[in-house]
């Protein structure tokens, strides 16, 4: 052999590498983590589609307690005009100073019904997607569980502190 750990050997070496790096952590309130949802507007949504597991970032906007994305008719993530179950992601991470904080949205992702709300939101604020083409097709988020934490020496994050509005941390 060249030297180099193998199965359960390398593993240890592994473990004990990762345990000399303490992260603390300090779990977020639910209102913490619905403003930092609210501060941001990239995301990553996952579920299982009918092709195995995804997971895709999307800009999105919180509006009439939905998170809310445009996407293609003819895309992979047009499978959620059903009602499917998701999770939705945001962070903000700081890998220099090993700071940060991550939310995860559990609930229920279908397509958006409502004539009222969907002449709202064409002219919403971040519901804007960055991928070109056709984008017309307007899927809701209805959350079902929220929980986040903040990593590092921040209690709690200035996004989370300020409001929807501060600056992002």
């Amino acid at each position: 052999m060249s030297g180099q750990l193998t199965g359960p050997e390398r593993a240890g070496a592994w473990h004990a590498h990762r345990s000399s790096r303490r992260i603390n952590y300090v779990d977020l309130t639910p209102d913490e983590c619905q403003t930092l949802l609210e501060s941001r507007d990239i995301g990553r949504i996952g579920w299982n589609a009918g092709h195995g597991p995804q997971i895709f970032p999307v800009s999105y906007a919180c509006v009439a307690d939905l998170v809310v994305f445009r996407t293609s008719p003819f895309g992979v993530l047009s499978e959620l005009v059903r009602p499917s179950q998701v999770v939705f992601e945001v962070d903000d991470l700081d890998p220099t100073r090993h700071t940060g904080w991550s939310l995860i949205a559990h609930g229920r992702a279908q397509a958006v019904a409502s004539p009222a709300l969907l002449t709202h939101l064409w002219t919403v604020d971040g519901a804007e997607p960055w991928a070109g083409g056709v984008r017309n097709v307007f899927i809701g988020i209805t959350i079902e569980r929220l929980t986040g934490r903040s990593f590092g020496s921040q209690r709690v994050p200035s996004a989370a502190r300020g409001g929807a509005h501060s600056q992002p941390s």
